[in-house]
């Protein structure tokens, strides 16, 4: 099957021929200091990040100011908090875009965000936003994913508890909105997920059955399930990012610090190298070692007329004899000149 068409986000080609496109997701990690976005911008920059990606909403764009049990979140990390006072402590202020934006451009890496509404699409667009990512809650909200693709920007949709009938549906929006470039993240929405959960060979079937770039949004604590999902097909990784696991926000506890982070872009880039393509022949790193093969070479003195017999010849290494498949056409030949104990074996020695 050939490859999905490629993406392009701000210039950089995002698909099979190129390295892996790493996402840093800020989320809620600013903790409510737009000097720590800021910072978080710069420390992806250094760490080898190719974007950072905010959350563009309020929380009353998101929920409603309700205390019912409907609006109550039970168990995990957010255990006993209504929805409306979390997105009230984790959103970024919508003043803050517009600095961030251009903080970004300023030092050179790629900055968009996750809209949840239409107001949020429209400040992102007033800012030239050059992408829009949909988050796997909004993935079912077919109306905004119709809306975003009416941009013309490339989309990026998550699809963590999205089975594959919803995953067509928004694929489906998407393009009926007007969106060219279109990817798809195999999600788990778990806060953190288990690498078990994750069932990577699903991006492998996520890519033949949609037709469309994949990828990785990855909530396990550390690198070993993004790095092994490139392996996979995955051509971007998101991972949720932060100056310190111990900040104490809502995000921080499974977010990778930027260290971590540093790691993650290497990882995921030598991986890709890796990959390379179907290649039987010598690599150049092999090319010094290649003498250190076996090879047949003499291993008694022999005098012109003589018979090789099976004790006058050996495989051994190194290599600059013939190969050892050669050991039964040397065999019963005779020598056409004298030979010396540990000397190479080689055609013209032989009649």
């Amino acid at each position: 099957m050939s490859q999905p068409h490629p993406l392009r986000i701000d210039g950089r080609w995002i698909g099979a021929d190129a390295a892996p496109y790493v996402i840093a997701e800020m989320s809620a990690n600013h903790n409510g200091s737009l000097d720590n976005a800021y910072r978080l911008i710069e420390a992806a920059k250094t760490a080898g990040a190719d974007a950072v990606k905010l959350q563009t909403y309020t929380p009353d764009t998101i929920t409603l100011n309700a205390d019912s049990e409907d609006f109550r979140i039970t168990g995990g990390l957010w255990d006993g908090r209504t929805l409306y006072d979390l997105y009230q402590e984790a959103h970024m202020p919508w003043s803050w875009h517009a600095p961030l934006f251009e903080h970004a451009r300023h030092i050179g890496i790629t900055l968009f965000s996750s809209p949840f509404d239409a107001t949020a699409v429209d400040l992102l667009e007033s800012l030239g936003a050059p992408a829009y990512k949909i988050a796997s809650f909004e993935a079912i909200d077919l109306p905004l994913i119709r809306y975003v693709a009416r941009t013309g920007k490339p989309m990026i949709i998550s699809t963590g508890m999205a089975d594959d009938l919803e995953i067509q549906e928004a694929v489906d929006a998407a393009y009926s909105g007007g969106c060219k470039e279109l990817a798809l993240l195999h999600c788990v929405s778990g806060y953190p997920a288990p690498a078990a959960d994750y069932n990577l060979r699903t991006l492998q079937d996520m890519q033949d059955r949609f037709g469309v770039v994949t990828g990785l949004s990855d909530h396990t604590l550390d690198n070993t399930t993004a790095i092994t999902s490139v392996a996979l097909g995955a051509c971007i990784i998101e991972k949720h990012f932060t100056l310190n696991r111990q900040g104490g926000g809502p995000d921080d506890s499974f977010s990778l610090e930027p260290k971590e982070l540093s790691e993650l872009c290497r990882g995921a880039r030598t991986a890709w190298q890796a990959l390379g393509r179907v290649d039987y022949g010598r690599k150049p790193s092999e090319q010094a070692n290649a003498q250190f093969r076996r090879s047949l070479y003499f291993v008694k003195d022999l005098q012109a007329g003589d018979v090789i017999t099976a004790d006058a010849v050996r495989s051994v290494r190194p290599g600059f004899g013939l190969a050892p498949k050669h050991l039964d056409d040397v065999l019963g030949r005779t020598v056409k000149q004298s030979v010396s104990i540990n000397s190479p074996v080689r055609w013209q020695h032989m009649v």
